[in-house]
Formats: C-alpha cells, sequence, structure tokens
C-alpha cells in the first residue's frame, strides 16, 4: 500500500510523500525499514513522542492524531490512533483473499488457534496460514496481525480477546471472519461483566461480524449454545462436543471417568486417542497434549477447518502435529518417573479444574507436580 492510497481508504488526510508502505508498526524498539510507525497514546504512554525518531530508525512514515503539533513528515493524520490501526485493518483485510476463522471463548481459544493452526497448515503448507502471535489478541494486537495478510495467505486463524462488552463486536467487525467460533463461556472477566451470561453474550458477538455466508460454530456442551445460536441469526451453524446432536462430536471410547464432573473418557496423559463422527466423515488421529478439555478444543479446531473446506486428512495430521504451547498444561518428565505439569500462562476456576484434573492422572503414575497461573478478574 501506498501512503496517500491509505489515506483515501480512511478518509484521512496525508502529508509529505507518497511513500509505499511495508508492515505496521507500534514499537519503536523493532521498527523494520520502510514500515508505517502508529502513534497510540495510553494511560502512561504517548507514541507521538517517538514518531521523530520512528523516521529517525526507517519507517517510511508516521499515524499521527489530528491534534499532534504535526512536526514530522510523512505522516497519516487520522482523528484517533487507535480507532485509524483498526481501520486501516478492515481495510487491508478486505483487499487480502485469505478465508478467516475468528477465535474466542473464556478458556483454549489459543489452544484451539494454534490446533487449527496446524491443521490449516498440514493442508496448505505453513507459509499460506496466518495465525495469532501468542496472545495478540485485543484492539491493537489483533489489527496488527491482520495488517500482515498478504496475497500468498491463503487462510488466517485469528485470536479475539476481551474484558468489556462491546471489544468482540468491534474486533469481529473488523475481521469479517468467514468462521466465527465461542469455545466456551466460563468464570473469567467477571470482574467487568458481573456474571457468566453476560460473558457468554460478550463473546457471542463474535456472530455479529461474520461476512453473510460465514458460518458460528458453537460448542454443543456449554449451557449457553442456544444463546448462541439465537446470536448466530441467519448463520448456517456447525456444532461440536459429546452432546449427542453434536454435528463434530467427540466419540466416547472406553469408561466413563465420574470423578470428574462431566462426560468424557478415563485418558492417558499423552499421546491421546481422538475419534471424531463430523458430517464430513469420521475423524481418527492422537493428540500429543492431555486432558479432557483438550479432546472439546481438538473437536473447535476441527469443526472451524470443516466449515472452511478442509479436508478430513488434514485435520487428523495437524491435530496430531500440534505438540501443545507453553504454558499450557505442558508435562516435563523428572527424575524417578515424576512429571512437572506447567499451567503457569494465566487460570480461572474451570482451567484450574481441568489441569489439577490431569495432574491426578499423572500422580496415578509417580509423583507429579503441579505450577499454575494466578487467577484474576473473577469480580468479589
Amino acid at each position: 500500500m501506498h501512503l496517500h492510497e491509505a489515506a483515501q481508504a480512511l478518509n484521512a488526510s496525508a502529508v509529505g510523500a507518497d511513500v509505499a508502505l511495508g508492515v505496521v508498526s507500534s514499537d519503536t524498539r523493532n521498527l523494520p525499514p520502510g514500515c508505517l510507525f502508529v502513534a497510540l497514546k495510553g494511560p502512561r504512554f504517548d507514541g507521538h513522542t517517538f514518531a521523530a525518531k520512528a523516521l529517525e530508525n526507517g519507517a517510511a512514515a508516521v499515524m499521527v492524531a489530528a491534534d499532534f503539533g504535526l512536526n514530522v513528515t510523512p505522516a497519516l493524520v487520522v482523528e484517533d490512533t487507535r480507532i485509524g490501526l483498526g481501520q486501516l485493518a478492515a481495510w487491508h483485510r478486505s483487499r487480502m483473499p485469505a478465508k478467516i476463522a475468528a477465535i474466542t471463548g473464556s478458556n483454549g481459544k489459543t489452544t484451539v488457534k494454534e490446533m487449527l493452526a496446524a491443521i490449516l497448515a498440514a493442508e496448505v503448507g505453513k507459509g499460506a496460514v496466518l495465525a495469532t502471535a501468542g496472545n495478540l489478541n485485543n484492539d491493537i494486537g489483533m489489527p496488527l496481525t491482520l495488517l500482515k495478510l498478504t496475497p500468498e495467505h491463503r487462510y488466517a486463524a485469528i485470536e479475539m480477546g476481551m474484558n468489556h462488552t462491546g471489544e468482540i463486536a468491534y474486533l469481529s467487525d473488523l475481521a469479517r471472519p468467514d468462521v466465527a467460533l465461542v469455545n466456551n463461556a466460563l468464570r473469567a472477566h467477571l470482574e467487568g461483566l458481573g456474571s457468566v451470561e453476560a460473558v457468554a453474550r460478550a463473546k457471542g458477538e463474535i456472530y455479529a461480524g461474520l461476512k453473510d455466508d460465514g458460518i458460528a460454530i458453537i460448542n454443543a456442551d456449554d449451557p449457553h449454545a442456544e444463546l448462541w445460536r439465537g446470536l448466530a441469526g441467519e448463520h448456517k451453524v456447525l456444532s461440536f462436543g459429546f452432546a449427542e446432536g453434536a454435528d463434530v462430536r467427540i466419540e466416547v471410547q472406553g469408561t466413563r471417568d465420574k470423578g470428574q464432573g462431566e462426560p468424557g473418557t478415563a485418558l492417558p496423559l499423552a499421546p491421546c486417542p481422538l475419534h471424531l463422527n463430523t458430517p464430513a466423515g469420521r475423524i481418527e488421529t492422537t493428540l500429543q497434549v492431555p486432558g479432557e478439555h483438550n479432546l472439546r478444543n481438538a473437536a473447535a479446531a476441527a469443526a472451524a477447518a470443516l466449515a472452511l473446506g478442509v479436508s478430513t486428512d488434514a485435520v487428523a495430521r495437524g491435530l496430531a502435529a500440534y505438540g501443545g504451547s507453553k504454558g499450557r498444561l505442558q508435562a516435563h518428565p523428572c527424575i524417578l518417573g515424576a512429571t512437572l505439569i506447567d499451567d503457569t500462562y494465566n487460570a480461572n476456576p474451570e482451567s484450574t479444574a481441568a489441569a489439577l484434573s490431569v495432574a491426578v492422572e499423572a500422580r496415578g503414575r509417580a509423583a507429579a507436580w503441579l505450577v499454575m497461573g494466578a487467577m484474576a478478574e473473577l469480580g468479589p
């Protein structure tokens, strides 16, 4: 893209030469040459103070707010740089051919995103797939991810996070996904939203941004499944889970473990067999990550992939290739057969219960140590 072209698309002002713009960045500590530097402003920082430095360090142009005393060029002048970043991302996304799957949920959204990315890579190759890096899933990180789309990308797995009502709706409207998925709604972000139902409604905003022919992916085991069906409106729905009527159904193998309080099986720590009955046919594969919750995560990723038109063979190969994410139930062998389970990324009551369940499974073999993340935003 070029500076004047971007200004026209955003109904903004361009000052200075019509330079070509490469990647988009908001961090002067790591500026690729030829990039557009976005001067974001927050409670304790103001990127405008680094605008001149960004140009000195190789940025092609800067995006600045209209109320900034302009003394640098080339510049893209907008009313609000945070909103301008989102608008630029939405415009760029509209020009790219990739099919997009948007993913949110209280637990497991990063895991589902990574599982889906592995499936998509199995289908078309890693270079043709864009996925959210880490958890860059807010109104800054997600637009920056969309701006990395190139004509070579065939698919994108985009994670969306939130801590207040309206945030997911905004992100989904920018991304205009072909497939939108809510993994679950649990006791997270209660401090800002007040109840699990409010969390479910806020997560369900993701369906509002779907393309007209988009597909809504719904967790059939979640108590809020019918709420989400309503929020999906006229869009086609594909459900996943253990539930009898799920479209992508996890087939229970062996005896049910009554102690976990949810339908499931007595599972090995890893590898773990997974059997899915789907509209496209039966899928049999092996997961390298433990826990019943990861069976659901895998079913969610499979449902999203099938909705994107991916083959069942790629689903099986991609899920088998996924090796886990840092700080999310990673099992490390120790001396004397003991196991250290790293679940330090973050936590809420349900994710902690899942981690404890995996630790109990490991403890049946030898000593097990579980290191957990702290819980926050749970409200009073």
